[in-house]
């Protein structure tokens, strides 16, 4: 994977990663409840559901590319199609309310990884988003599974320290979410619409 690509990726998985989901907002709850080393499970979870879901869409992707190599221009477009729509989706969608319990009774690490694992697990959309964002920085002349590990390393890198962060400041962080969370849903909103315009056009 060239430089300059992996460099795109990494600021369009940066700002992935701090688009409100499911895992982030679990991460956030788990901080919140039982504190930051803890929900390091939770966030370990997250990040080893989404490798898997990952490699299930890659292994399509690759799939589609051996019986033709035009398929990844096809997929390219799709795919920018397919962010913008979620763009306008993540744009429109009301702010979030996370409310917590007063208190919460100790969960086992076990627990709350697996939580995390099937919180990511659990969204079969996750697996058309991949299959919609990994074909953006793919080069179908280089080895796809080494570009695969990069591109799964760095999500993981990615995704684990923003959850981790989010876990860390869930006290402070949790009250700007529900003042701003509608500003801030439409500006991840209109980061993915602009990812799915401008990605298909880039080599």
């Amino acid at each position: 994977m060239a430089l300059h690509t992996w460099l795109l990726y990494l600021l369009a998985v940066i700002g992935l990663s701090l688009t409100p989901g499911p895992n982030g907002l679990l991460a956030l709850s788990h901080g919140a409840l039982y504190g930051q080393r803890k929900a390091l499970f939770t966030i370990a979870g997250g990040v080893l559901g989404f490798t898997l879901l990952m490699a299930l869409s890659m292994l399509g992707i690759g799939t589609l590319l051996k019986a033709s190599a035009e398929a990844l221009t096809l997929l390219k477009w799709l795919g920018g199609a397919y962010l913008i729509w979620l763009g306008i989706q993540l744009w429109r969608a009301p702010a979030l309310h996370l409310s917590l319990a007063e208190k919460a009774a100790s969960r086992s690490d076990a627990t709350l990884l697996r939580q995390g694992l099937l919180s990511a697990l659990s969204n079969p959309k996750v697996i058309l988003f991949f299959g919609a964002f990994l074909p953006q920085f793919l080069d179908p002349h280089a080895d796809l599974w080494l570009q695969f590990a990069i591109m799964a390393l760095t999500f993981a890198l990615v995704e684990g320290g923003v959850e981790y962060l989010l876990a860390r400041l869930a006290h402070r962080i949790r009250p700007w979410l529900q003042r701003s969370g509608k500003g801030f849903n439409r500006c991840c909103g209109g980061l993915f619409a602009l990812m799915g315009a401008a990605l298909p056009m880039t080599r």
